[in-house]
């Protein structure tokens, strides 16, 4: 059973940064991929921001690229989401996900809003 528990959103403004965390429990943790997604309104589908491998590959989404760094620490099984240059846009429920096996794993969310 893995648990993942994220932290550090918040209001900022345009411009602004933040950095997120997501804790992980388990012993998994160095062997999996982590990736954050967001869910930015009502009927809209999650999105995929930015994934990190075991090995510290990083894959991002268009919308953020020079933007956002996905990292990681294995010795702490967490993992992060430095956002800079925040828009209005990136505004959303940010979660933080990793799968083992054919069980995905997700965290409550944490919100982000950025005020133009």
């Amino acid at each position: 059973q893995v648990q993942l528990v994220e932290s550090g959103g918040g209001l900022v403004q345009a411009g602004g940064s933040l950095r997120l965390s997501c804790a992980a429990s388990g012993s998994i943790f160095r062997i999996v991929a982590m990736g954050w997604y967001r869910h930015q309104a009502p009927g809209k589908q999650r999105e995929l921001v930015a994934i990190i491998t075991p090995g510290g590959s990083t894959n991002y989404a268009d919308s953020v690229k020079g933007r956002f760094t996905i990292s990681r620490d294995n010795d702490k099984n967490t993992v992060y989401l430095q956002m800079n240059s925040l828009k209005p846009e990136d505004t959303a429920v940010y979660y933080c996900r990793t799968a083992s096996g054919i069980t995905d794993y997700w965290g409550q969310g944490t919100q982000v809003t950025v005020s133009s």
